[in-house]
């Protein structure tokens, strides 16, 4: 009688018991896992800004040319972009000290092996600065916007190679069409030669696109090698990697120019706003690898394209075609199909 009288009182006490035990045998529903609104609007901002800042950033370096060309140094500017980007990581870093206080993940010690994997990137991002200016002397501007697309197909053949991420075939039918909608938007109607291009603006136009390709997949392994380090600890050191092979490149290719000229030689604004646009769409290269992926990237930059197209009619009087307005048709399509491939993915 008492063994009753306990057992009943157990079911009054433990309804969950009793819950749980109702519960078997019925198939239970999928629970969706919570939304993360924060990281899913660091993602929206940071594409969104690179998208803006890459779509400015053509116009700002053909303005930053007097006379049809450079009288500043390049590398000059390049160093500097380097050392704006590193000082904003490290004010960013002060930010967080302060409210935060220094932990295992935003501090700036760091070990031999994970300081080791910066130099190539930076190594490899400084080729691909440098050749971003120097490619003009061969290419005219429709002729370097088509051949920058090709850096949209090597993306993602590096992706899948470095990183062992499998794009679905739809994916590469996004690309695809993504690579010949930006060259359809960006053809010149009046012109039949509009790629007649020397051989070596060829040669640079694909070693530009491959070193921009595996420098941003490598750049993205390294950083999600260890998700929890502060983004800011990693672009530090990337960027402090950057300044030394740029002052290498100083030294190398205009050291008698900066020496009797003044290491400012020939700036001007138009020239400094170069340099923070550069500066902060590095950032936010950076920021995209880290909340989303190349392949995000690689959109947004395909995107700011044709916005660079839309601004310049207003500021050169750049008349839109139908090949602009197919383009950007294409390049929607290409977007709506890339989505789709990632979720059947």
């Amino acid at each position: 009688m008492e063994y009753r009288r306990i057992k009943d009182q157990d079911k009054i006490e433990d309804p969950v018991n009793e819950d749980l035990e109702s519960l078997r045998g019925k198939p239970i529903l999928d629970v969706a896992a919570p939304y993360d609104k924060t990281k899913w609007k660091m993602k929206s901002i940071v594409t969104l800004a690179l998208t803006f800042l890459t779509s400015s950033q053509a116009i700002l370096i053909v303005w930053s040319k007097r006379a049809g060309r450079y009288e500043y140094s390049v590398t000059t500017a390049n160093f500097l972009v380097e050392a704006l980007k590193c000082a904003l990581s490290l004010v960013a870093l002060g930010r967080i000290w302060r409210t935060e206080g220094v932990t295992e993940d935003n501090r700036l010690s760091t070990t031999v092996d994970e300081v080791g994997v910066y130099p190539i990137p930076a190594a490899l991002y400084l080729v691909k600065n440098l050749l971003q200016y120097y490619i003009f002397a061969y290419v005219d501007a429709p002729g370097y916007q088509i051949l920058k697309n090709l850096n949209i197909i090597s993306t993602g053949v590096l992706y899948r190679i470095i990183l062992k991420k499998k794009l679905s075939e739809i994916q590469w039918a996004a690309f695809i069409l993504l690579c010949a909608g930006c060259t359809t938007a960006q053809l010149n109607p009046s012109s039949d030669h509009v790629l007649q291009t020397p051989f070596l603006g060829w040669m640079m136009a694909i070693i530009m696109a491959l070193l921009s390709g595996f420098a941003g997949v490598y750049t993205e392994a390294i950083i999600k090698k260890r998700p929890s380090r502060n983004i800011n600890v990693q672009n530090f050191w990337l960027y402090v990697f950057g300044m030394i092979f740029n002052v290498i490149a100083i030294l190398v290719q205009d050291f008698d120019a900066v020496v009797n000229k003044g290491f400012f030689h020939g700036y001007s604004p138009i020239t400094v706003l170069m340099i923070i646009n550069h500066a902060l769409s590095g950032i936010a290269v950076s920021m995209v690898m880290k909340y989303a992926d190349n392949i995000v990237k690689v959109y947004s930059t395909s995107v700011a394209m044709l916005l660079t197209a839309v601004v310049s009619v207003f500021l050169f009087n750049f008349h839109l075609s139908l090949a602009f307005f197919l383009g950007s048709t294409v390049v929607s399509v290409s977007i709506y199909l890339h989505s789709i491939g990632k979720l059947q993915r």
